[in-house]
């Protein structure tokens, strides 16, 4: 199956050898990355007994449950059950993965196989991600677009804005700021970006009003 790359993190949120919660569409996902670096995005539940994985610890190129600590490489595959150490564990015993690549600060994250890589912003990028109470059509809308990828200006400078709609009505706004921006312009933009979430979320319960 051919899929589209959908904005789930930033890089910057993810260091080595750490774990964070994600969303793709209603599956809740772990994202995590390996002491080497390298980025993946699994189901976020351990086969065990349903543990959120996101709460796990990374060991090298293995990501571990908190709970009883089994731990799953390479394609999810369970490789170590602490209280059976000498047992090689079935290969049954996985977590679904699933595609994840990084661009521009982001991580991108599919369900299935992207028809390429995720998309570029040359000279932006991962800057802030913002949780917003509104859907992703009214962010859209403040932000003076339509659609998910907004180019705009932002307060003090330009920005693509990267919108990923979450279940209930909310969102996830991604913001890339330009490379190399000064410190007092970041913190400006994190001040617009508050002003800009603050209005949408107002703009969201007017509409909700206005229909009920």
């Amino acid at each position: 199956m051919t899929t589209d790359w959908t904005p789930a993190a930033l890089s910057r949120d993810i260091p080595a050898a750490s774990a964070a919660p994600g969303q793709l569409g209603e599956t809740d996902l772990a994202i995590w990355r390996s002491a080497s670096g390298r980025i993946a995005a699994w189901s976020d539940r351990c086969p065990h007994r349903g543990m959120r994985l996101s709460h796990g610890f990374v060991r090298g190129e293995r990501l571990s449950c908190i709970y009883h600590g089994w731990g799953y490489g390479e394609g999810g595959q369970c490789v170590r059950i602490p209280a059976h150490p000498e047992l090689t564990p079935p290969e049954a015993i996985k977590v679904p993965v699933f595609a994840a690549a990084e661009a521009s600060g982001v991580v991108w994250v599919a369900d299935g196989s992207p028809a390429g890589a995720p998309p570029e912003f040359p000279g932006f990028d991962g800057f802030r991600s913002l949780r917003i109470h509104a859907p992703a059509a009214v962010l859209a809308r403040v932000l003076g677009g339509a659609g998910h990828v907004i180019e705009t200006t932002l307060g003090p400078c330009a920005v693509v804005a990267l919108i990923q709609p979450l279940p209930g009505d909310v969102s996830a706004l991604h913001l890339l700021a330009p490379e190399g921006s000064e410190p007092a312009t970041l913190d400006a933009l994190s001040l617009a970006a508050e002003a800009l979430r603050r209005t949408a979320e107002a703009q969201a319960v007017q509409a909700e009003e206005e229909t009920a």
